[in-house]
């Protein structure tokens, strides 16, 4: 009869775990004040969301009694009302680290996930730190959680003797839904216990499915509303000076505007005129030594707002966009380059995007450079010319993703850059599919991507993949393949680095569901790789990695793993020449990671790796130290050193010509170096109230590549020793990056922020290892250049115009 009772106990929750929840909310006709106190009386008569259930690190766990979570909904005709109260036996103990906005810091979460189509395809998460800070971003399962994407609404987070509440007022403007009279939404709300590093739903997340988003609850009882008139006013002005030892100190006053304009109930029109970034993060540059270029983070915000329409298929490096010229400037022998813009001026930009109640995405950017010259001067008469470096610009990208079956999609994306007169056009297509069996079991995945280059002689290419997976349960693997001709380039609005290759690969993991006795989580994975050069058939790459992820039950995060390259390998880029190839000999290396649990005050990252080559003593060893240390929940620090050693590392430094009569090709000359590297950085922060913050980011970064001798590369890809060639081509790059800035939230969507930025970097042939020296060089007045620059952002509500009017 036990028997029988616990089973039908099981199947009971079983069901009510397997079935979605559905929670009525209730109109109100009556004033909110988003105060976090709940005493507005009809918050007492409001149906109520509880029994949470645990999504990591014991899934299907049901809360606590004394950690239960209680949840209303109620809404009039401008928004919806959430009042969540968070109970805890030790309230003393609840985490609450203040930070600023889309940084949760070490502190208690209460989230809510909206889905106005109730279509499992995307959900608009807010979330309330016990701090009182806020969070928002726009999750697909397709491409995880966008922070970048920001609204504008009101919350208030209070600690109580029994645990603490959340208060929150998210208006129809911030959301998408159809015009329906009677609304269903998914829904589904979020709790994490920070201290225990425990998160829990109210409707079940069950982790054997590969799928998040269709796994809300539903939010019934919205009727008769009319999405409002989305029209928002960004207004901003922006004040700068500017000093180095150069050029005498200047001032530069600045204003613009961005326009947000929802078209109808389903797509938004985002508009930036006269565009302002010059308070951006500083990029992090390197000692490049690689034949491909250096790929930068998007730090622009227009970039990186809502783009996860156009992130489908790959296509879009929007760095492309007011990048480097791309033409670089001609001189004879008498003439020097005077200036050369590093970047080009960005004239205006707009976008388009939004999804039809049928589940077709649009999405539509342009953006328009403007003309940019080159100056060049005449050393003998100092008469100086202009020349056209990069020509007015057009750039476009277009998306169409049509979304069924709540779970798979099916993509086209069109990318076109259109340059004024002879210049090269570009233009690249794909489709791009992501298709998941009912049950979220299995999936198949891939593209065909095609590219039109219009130069002197045209130049077409495709590039293709097909991936299939399993995607459910303890036991899981995928495979599949890549091919890429020699003409495919998307680089004209894109990145990628490598073509005229074919590719197989595959994966084996397993992973436990629940926690055990000594693991919250265990992951070990299998890869297997192999590429293969398209036109011979040589082996280019090839590696098997086998690598273990864990959290021990104190919540420490460790990893491990081990890379093996059992095979030469042909590398038909760093020659920098075509059909010419340097062979690789086989590598091994192996790693650690060890990330101790930030919920305590001090905690540290550790990453050591080391990697030996079958050549005479070249080997690599890196170490990644992190230590951090939060003093309160207002002020923390933030220290990481890194350190990189290659020993004998080989690779390309020039290419000559010994042959007078052109009778033979060109050498092409490889050094056998050692290259070292070391970077300090510190980022640190100071939060007066979640509204209110001071921000450290300082960064110091060294490396130089020693040349011990220099090798020819035979025409079979060998190195030999080559004694002919005397020219110095060692390098050093050092810089130097230092930003302090200040950030308030004064009123909603609306910022005055202040920033001090310092910068200096310096490359040299010759090598100088005194390292106090190098850093004392770039820390002086002749080096450094300085801004200092304040910018105000105001946030107009036409409803609110609307309203007052």
């Amino acid at each position: 009869m036990k028997n029988q009772f616990l089973l039908f106990f099981l199947l009971i929750s079983f069901l009510g775990f397997s079935q979605k929840k559905v929670l009525k909310t209730t109109f109100t006709s009556n004033n909110i004040t988003i105060d976090g106190k709940l005493d507005e009386s009809i918050w007492a008569t409001t149906p109520v969301a509880d029994n949470f259930i645990m999504f990591q690190p014991d899934n299907g766990k049901p809360i606590p009694d004394n950690k239960k979570t209680t949840v209303k909904v109620i809404y009039d005709n401008d928004a919806v009302y959430v009042a969540a109260t968070m109970y805890d036996d030790e309230p003393n103990k609840i985490l609450k680290e203040i930070s600023k906005r889309d940084d949760f810091g070490t502190s208690d979460l209460f989230g809510v996930f909206i889905n106005g189509f109730n279509d499992g395809q995307q959900d608009f998460q807010f979330y309330v730190c016990a701090s009182d800070g806020q969070a928002d971003c726009i999750t697909t399962d397709a491409n995880g959680e966008d922070y970048s994407w920001d609204a504008v609404w009101k919350s208030k987070a209070v600690i109580t003797d029994f645990g603490w509440v959340v208060e929150m007022r998210i208006p129809y403007a911030a959301l998408r839904f159809s015009g329906e009279n009677k609304q269903t939404w998914g829904l589904n709300f979020f709790r994490e216990i920070r201290r225990d590093r425990q998160k829990y739903t109210w409707n079940y997340i069950d982790s054997k499915v590969g799928t998040f988003t269709q796994q809300s609850g539903v939010l019934e009882g919205i009727e008769n509303i009319k999405p409002p008139t989305r029209l928002f006013l960004m207004p901003y002005s922006s004040f700068y000076v500017n000093a180095n030892a150069q050029q005498k100190t200047y001032a530069t006053l600045k204003g613009g505007l961005d326009i947000k304009y929802g078209i109808n109930d389903a797509f938004t029109l985002d508009a930036i005129l006269v565009p302002d970034f010059g308070q951006t993060k500083y990029d992090d540059q390197i000692l490049n030594l690689g034949p491909f270029e250096q790929q930068f983070n998007e730090n622009r915000s227009f970039f990186t707002e809502g783009t996860d329409l156009f992130s489908k298929g790959d296509l879009l490096y929007s760095r492309r966009i007011g990048g480097s010229p791309t033409i670089y400037p001609t001189t004879n022998d008498t003439e020097i380059i005077k200036e050369n813009p590093s970047s080009v001026n960005l004239i205006n930009a707009l976008k388009v995007s939004g999804r039809t109640k049928g589940g077709l995405g649009i999405g539509i950017l342009n953006a328009v450079t403007e003309k940019t010259y080159a100056t060049i001067q005449d050393t003998i008469s100092n008469k100086t010319r202009r020349e056209e470096v990069e020509p007015l610009t057009n750039y476009n990208v277009l998306v169409l993703d049509q979304r069924f079956r709540k779970n798979s999609s099916l993509s086209f994306i069109n990318t076109n850059v259109t340059r004024n007169g002879n210049f090269r056009d570009a233009n690249v297509s794909a489709l791009v599919w992501d298709l998941n069996t009912k049950k979220n079991t299995y999936n198949l995945s891939g593209n065909f991507k095609t590219s039109f280059v219009n130069e002197i002689e045209d130049k077409k290419g495709i590039s293709t993949t097909l991936n299939f997976a399993e995607t459910s349960g303890k036991y899981r693997y995928s495979f599949g393949a890549d091919l890429v001709t020699k003409g495919y380039d998307n680089n004209d609005l894109g990145i990628n680095f490598e073509t005229n290759y074919y590719s197989i690969y595959g994966n084996a993991n397993y992973r436990i569901l629940n926690p055990t006795k000594y693991f919250n989580s265990f992951r070990v994975n299998y890869n297997i790789y192999t590429q293969f050069h398209k036109e011979t058939g040589k082996i280019q790459g090839n590696n098997i990695n086998i690598n273990v992820n864990l959290d021990t039950k104190k919540n420490h995060y460790i990893g491990f793993g081990t890379n093996i390259s059992p095979l030469e390998s042909y590398d038909f880029y760093e020659a920098r020449a075509d059909n010419r190839y340097v062979i690789l000999p086989q590598r091994y290396n192996a790693w650690l990671y060890i990330s101790s649990n930030y919920n305590n005050k001090f905690a540290f990252d550790f990453n050591p790796y080391y990697a030996i080559f079958n050549e005479i003593k070249r080997n690599t060893f890196e170490l990644s130290l992190g230590p951090r240390y939060r003093f309160n929940d207002k002020f923390s620090l933030n220290y990481n050193f890194y350190f990189q050693r290659k020993n004998n590392n080989k690779g390309f430094v020039d290419t000559i010509d010994d042959d007078l009569n052109n009778t033979t090709p060109e050498n092409i000359i490889f050094a056998n170096r050692n290259v070292v590297t070391y970077s300090n950085s510190l980022s640190g922060k100071y939060s007066i109230s979640s509204k209110m913050n001071f921000d450290l980011s300082v960064r110091q970064y060294w490396s130089y590549a020693e040349n011990k001798n220099y090798l020819a590369l035979e025409q079979n890809g060998r190195l030999v020793d080559y004694t002919n060639y005397t020219t110095n081509k060692n390098s050093s790059f050092y810089s130097w990056n230092f930003d302090l800035s200040y950030s308030w939230w004064f009123a909603p969507g609306s910022q005055v922020s202040v920033l001090y930025r310092n910068n200096a970097a310096n490359f040299d042939e010759k090598i100088n290892k005194d390292f106090e020296k190098n850093l004392t060089n770039l820390l002086n007045n002749d080096a450094l250049s300085h801004t200092f620059s304040i910018s105000i952002k105001y946030f107009i509500d036409y409803n609110s115009l609307k309203r007052k009017s």
